[in-house]
């Protein structure tokens, strides 16, 4: 007899729960596509991320 297993959740990076939130907030103020919001807001992470700390 085995022992019962508690279900795995999907492990989800900081960087995609943070392009999820950008995401989100693309598709409630845009008529944007999900593929082209997610895409996008890839990008901007990308720039952001790149903005000196002290500039942030």
């Amino acid at each position: 007899m085995t022992a019962p297993t508690a279900p795995t959740a999907a492990y989800v990076s900081i960087h995609d729960q943070r392009r999820r939130l950008v995401a989100d907030a693309l598709l409630r103020h845009s008529e944007l596509t999900e593929d082209a919001a997610l895409t996008l807001a890839g990008h901007a992470l990308d720039a952001l991320d790149h903005i000196p700390e002290k500039l942030r």
